[in-house]
C-alpha cells in the first residue's frame, strides 16, 4: 500500500436515477482516500432527506486531501438546469451530466485526482436532448484524445473484455476488422500488465459466429479476421487461446488460468458475468491515460430515492480504482 493518499474524482450520474442515492451510501463509509463527489449540492440535500440520511456536506475548493470519512460527502459543485424530480428523466438537465464527466475528466487530466469513478448515466435521455452519446466509454475517449479504448467488467472470479461496445447488432460484424481487433486485443494485454500486474496476460478469445463458425459454414468472420490476428500476436509472444465458440467460454475447464474473455459484442460475455455477480462487478475503461472504474449497472429510475438502492457496485469501483492507483505509485 503507498503512503500517498489516493484522490478520487466520483461523479454521480443521472440526477432522476440512483446515482446520488449510492453516492451519499458510500459517504456513509470510512475509506482510505480522498473522494469528492461532483454533484449539486441541493440535489445531494433533497435527497439525503428523502432517504433519510445524515450526512455533512463539505464543498471542495482547493481543501488539503484527506481519507474518507464517515458521514460526510465532499462536493465539487454543479448546478442542475431545472430542479430534478426524482425518478423522471429531464432532456433539460443532460447539460449538467455531460459537464459533470467533463469537469472530472478534466481534473485527472491535470493531476487534481488519481482516477474516476463513475455512478450510471441515461444515455437516451442524453440523446433526446439532441447530444449524441453512446455512453461513457466513447466519451472519455473522445475527451482524452484516445483512438481506441477497450471495455472491461470485472468481478471477483471472471473479467470479460469486448472488442466492440454499444452498437447494434446488425453493426456487429463490420465494425470487427483486422486492425480493430489487433489493437483491442494489445491494449488488454497492456493493460493487464501494467495496471493488474500480469506478466504474461492469458486472454481467452471468443469467435463471432455460432460454433465460432464451424470451419465458415456458419460464418466467415473467424477465418478472414479473427484467425489470422491471433496468429500474428502470438507470434509476437501474447498468450491467446480461441477462436473458442462462446457457449463453451466460460465453463470452468475453458477458464482455468485465464486472466479475461474478450468477447467479440456487449451481450455475448456480459449476461454470463452478470448473472454470477450482478451488483458487485467493476467496470474497467483500459487504455485510457487516466484510470476510470464504474459500476455495472443502470440508473434504476424506479429505486431511485426509496433507499432500496444497493451501492456495491460503486464500492466495489472505487476499492478496484484505489487499488489500480496504489500499483501505480
Amino acid at each position: 500500500m503507498s503512503s500517498q493518499l489516493p484522490r478520487i474524482a466520483l461523479t454521480t450520474g443521472e440526477p432522476a436515477g440512483i446515482g446520488i442515492d449510492i453516492s451519499l451510501a458510500l459517504a456513509q463509509l470510512s475509506l482510505p482516500a480522498h473522494i469528492v463527489a461532483f454533484t449539486d449540492p441541493q440535489l445531494a440535500n433533497e435527497r439525503a432527506q428523502q432517504l433519510g440520511m445524515t450526512l455533512r456536506f463539505d464543498v471542495q475548493e482547493r481543501h488539503q486531501s484527506s481519507p474518507q470519512q464517515a458521514g460526510v460527502l465532499k462536493i465539487k459543485p454543479l448546478s442542475l438546469a431545472v430542479p430534478c424530480q426524482t425518478g423522471v428523466l429531464d432532456p433539460r438537465n443532460a447539460h449538467y451530466v455531460l459537464t459533470m464527466l467533463q469537469q472530472a475528466c478534466q481534473g485527472c487530466m491535470e493531476n487534481q485526482f488519481d482516477a474516476l469513478v463513475t455512478a450510471p448515466v441515461h444515455k437516451g435521455v442524453i440523446n433526446k436532448a439532441g447530444i449524441p452519446f453512446s455512453g461513457h466509454t466513447e466519451f472519455f475517449a473522445e475527451q482524452t484524445g484516445t483512438a481506441e479504448v477497450v471495455m472491461m467488467l470485472r468481478s471477483t472470479h471472471l473479467a470479460v473484455a469486448l472488442v466492440t461496445t454499444h452498437l447494434p447488432l446488425t453493426q456487429v460484424s463490420a465494425a470487427i476488422t483486422q486492425e480493430k481487433l489487433t489493437n483491442v486485443i494489445q491494449i488488454l494485454h497492456k493493460d493487464l500488465q501494467t495496471r493488474f500486474g500480469r506478466k504474461t496476460p492469458h486472454i481467452l478469445v471468443c469467435g463471432l459466429n455460432p460454433h465460432a463458425g464451424e470451419g465458415g459454414y456458419l460464418g466467415q468472420e473467424e477465418i478472414t479476421t479473427i484467425i489470422p490476428v491471433l496468429e500474428m500476436l502470438r507470434k509476437q509472444g501474447m498468450q491467446l487461446t480461441g477462436p473458442v465458440p462462446a457457449d463453451t467460454a466460460f465453463t470452468e475447464q475453458m477458464l482455468q488460468s485465464v486472466d479475461v474473455v474478450l468477447t467479440m459484442y456487449h451481450d455475448q460475455g456480459l449476461p454470463v458475468l452478470k448473472q454470477q455477480s450482478f451488483g458487485d462487478a467493476v467496470n474497467i475503461t483500459l487504455g485510457l491515460p487516466i484510470i476510470r472504474t464504474s459500476v455495472d449497472h443502470g440508473t434504476a429510475l424506479t429505486l431511485a430515492g426509496t433507499g432500496k438502492a444497493q451501492a456495491d457496485s460503486l464500492l466495489s469501483a472505487v476499492k478496484m480504482a484505489i487499488k489500480m492507483i496504489n500499483a501505480q505509485y
